[in-house]
């Protein structure tokens, strides 16, 4: 099958490339965001590739549709940059990698924690200007802390079970707790609940309508003041205004994110010789006690693997059945 794969990168190329010996599709590689301005790029091809950052809206996928693609292989887990009505009406069928290693973005999720603490960032900047004082790096021991973990699939209950062996105490919420929790000592509770009794609470749940700004200035003010936020889920589980909010008042002690919600303009891009035009995510940038990575929890070997395979899979499965096992919206 032909397929135009969108926002590629060198090491799209290099996994792909290497997973693609396995089938019988034609890659060809396009550097841009697949958007409005680009969708004619894939005109004669039956299968896209598309990104977290690329955007399939109603406009995007008539697009594509009219050029023929049937198929929109996402080589991510999230879908909230699909129009899924659309795709239905249009007949385009959207596939997904579900899992593909938990591990990468659970173990990144504490190097975030980690690192925030003990301020491990701003001790190795110091060093390298020779600056050897500790004055401002004091942390605070895991071991007796009480986590919060919103979303409780593969990855939060991964993570969950990394921080039992730091002696904390676990709590979580999910709309449909995972049992694999249980033998954890994981305590599911409510919202409020684990609000009020975090120390550290760390975002592992879908974008969806009813999570979308669940981190705002209502729940924030029912958190423990100076909690530690950790988000590896999705930028707009977050107001990052209220956040900035926070920070300022000292109501969140500590920020960690891998993920922003305009995290599309800037986002795997070189962008050192600009300006940043965005003031909400410069301001974020000033906090001594935020930190932030550009989308690389999932950036392992193993994941990249398993992503490549998973995703050409699924359009060989679509090729030869026209079904698949990880389609989304019908």
């Amino acid at each position: 099958m032909k397929i135009a794969f969108y926002s590629s990168k060198p090491y799209d190329r290099q996994y792909f490339g290497e997973a693609s010996q396995d089938f019988r599709h034609d890659l060809t590689y396009l550097e841009p965001r697949l958007d409005a301005t680009t969708a004619l790029l894939a005109e004669g091809y039956p299968a896209v590739c598309a990104f977290v950052n690329d955007t399939l809206d109603k406009e995007v996928l008539q697009t594509l549709s009219k050029g023929g693609t049937k198929y929109v292989s996402l080589r991510c887990a999230g879908f909230n940059n699909v129009d899924l009505d659309a795709a239905r009406e249009l007949g385009i069928k959207v596939v997904r990698v579900p899992a593909y290693s938990p591990y990468s973005v659970a173990e990144h999720t504490l190097g975030l924690i980690l690192t925030l603490n003990r301020k491990i960032h701003r001790a190795h900047a110091r060093i390298r200007e020779h600056n050897f004082s500790l004055n401002g790096l004091v942390g605070f021991d895991l071991h007796g802390r009480t986590i919060g973990i919103i979303g409780t699939g593969e990855i939060g209950a991964t993570f969950a079970k990394i921080m039992t062996g730091f002696g904390c105490t676990l709590l979580a919420y999910d709309p449909k707790p995972n049992p694999a929790c249980d033998s954890l000592g994981v305590k599911f509770v409510t919202l409020d609940e684990l609000f009020a009794q975090s120390d550290i609470i760390s975002l592992h749940c879908p974008l969806t309508p009813q999570t979308k700004y669940l981190i705002n200035p209502e729940t924030i003010g029912k958190m423990k003041h100076g909690v530690m936020i950790i988000n590896t889920s999705r930028g707009a589980v977050i107001d990052t205004r209220a956040a900035i909010d926070g920070l300022k008042s000292g109501q969140i002690g500590y920020l960690g994110i891998d993920v922003y919600e305009e995290e599309g303009h800037f986002f795997f891009q070189d962008l050192s010789d600009e300006v940043i035009d965005d003031d909400v995510l410069a301001r974020l940038m000033t906090f001594p006690n935020v930190l932030i990575t550009g989308h690389q929890a999932f950036f392992t070997a193993e994941a990249l693997t398993a992503i490549a395979h998973t995703s050409l899979q699924n359009l060989a499965d679509l090729e030869i059945s026209g079904q698949c096992a990880n389609t989304v919206g019908g």
